[in-house]
């Protein structure tokens, strides 16, 4: 097939791709900028962008065209210096026209690609993977001493941008790919064909204009982060903090009801059957009998369950107060802590000789 076997359809393969990514290169910043203008509709986009089928799949893309770029453009350049053989090694006269970044492709490359690793490890990796995974809250990244909602993205420009290193490597990364986004922009569509003497000055105008408002942008972008993150705005902000208490509101409401509907599904049938029984002595006797079976269902279900869920509400209440310091619990936060002490008060109870589960069944 030519777009394996010949120079010219590896390029093309190498223009479609780059096309794609100078399009989510550009769809990013403008995402970014959100972040700098309504921090808040900012979290929201993470959260519709999150663990969903639609983003899944554009995430599965994006990683198909990184890797099919990568590929070729190495098999691009070790073609290429295999067919000028030693040739490479003498020193010539460069014509004035060979651009510096059209020699060094495969270099900026690799220092966009260590960038980007830099980048999922801060972002995708604490974000939408955990979220794939359907991880816990003991396995989220820890902000603040406390788990992090992965769809809040301004906690994790909190979190990386408040570490010295990070802006640095996110400036020299956009350097990088300012100067292979020069050179690939209008290259790409001279390699498909666009490359009359009329249309290839403009493609490179273009080529610079776009690139250079799209890394001002990224630079723009770090340097507000790192301001903002360092005054810990993304932290104490009022509206961001009452956003992060929507997530520990339904954390609170999903463990109260996980806790009683699991008490209910074991009770439920014993009380079925007391409700059938009839009015008679050997009634009375069968009452007496499902109360204590009652009980003892509570009390293996409390044995089960109900350290976990004191643990899981702790961690709730403790990450609310952390990262919602300004923000008065909500009624569903108030339920769970006090259904977490009448938890722990009954666990208390069973541990004496005489304990048992009946307070923790009434409530």
């Amino acid at each position: 097939m030519w777009l394996f076997k010949s120079s010219i359809g590896r390029k093309f393969v190498m223009a479609v791709t780059g096309i794609c990514l100078v399009l989510f290169v550009t769809f990013h910043v403008l995402m970014n900028s959100v972040a700098l203008i309504w921090p808040t509709a900012y979290n929201q986009v993470c959260e519709f962008l999150g663990a969903n089928w639609y983003a899944l799949i554009a995430s599965a893309g994006l990683a198909l065209l990184f890797i099919i770029h990568i590929i070729y453009a190495v098999w691009l350049t070790v073609q290429n210096r295999a067919a000028r053989g030693a040739d490479r090694y003498a020193v010539t006269a460069r014509p004035a026209q060979v651009e510096w970044a059209s020699k060094n492709m495969l270099v900026l490359g690799i220092v966009i690609l260590a960038f980007l690793a830099v980048h999922l490890v801060n972002f995708w990796a604490k974000m939408q993977l955990p979220e794939m995974l359907h991880c816990d809250l003991d396995c989220l990244t820890k902000i603040n001493g406390a788990p992090a909602n992965p769809a809040m993205g301004t906690l994790f420009i909190q979190m990386a941008f408040s570490q010295v290193y990070v802006p640095i490597v996110y400036i020299i990364g956009f350097i990088a790919l300012w100067f292979h986004m020069t050179h690939g922009f209008w290259s790409m569509f001279h390699s498909v064909g666009w490359d009359n003497s009329n249309w290839l000055p403009r493609l490179k105008c273009i080529a610079n204009w776009w690139t250079t408002i799209v890394v001002a942008l990224f630079v723009a972008q770090a340097v507000v982060f790192t301001v903002l993150a360092h005054k810990n705005y993304y932290t104490t902000n009022q509206q961001l903090q009452e956003q992060y208490a929507e997530f520990w509101e339904d954390q609170a409401e999903a463990a109260y009801n996980e806790f009683n509907d699991g008490l209910v599904k074991v009770t439920a049938p014993i009380q079925k059957e007391a409700q059938a029984l009839t009015p008679s002595v050997e009634s009375q006797a069968k009452m007496a009998d499902l109360q204590q079976k009652y009980l003892d269902a509570v009390a293996d279900y409390f044995k089960a369950n109900g350290e976990a869920f004191v643990k899981k509400s702790e961690t709730i209440s403790k990450a609310f107060e952390a990262q919602c310091p300004d923000v008065a619990p909500s009624k569903e936060l108030v339920q769970l802590e006090q259904f977490s002490e009448s938890v722990k008060a009954e666990l208390a109870r069973a541990k004496s000789p005489m304990g048992n589960y009946a307070g923790a069944a009434q409530h």
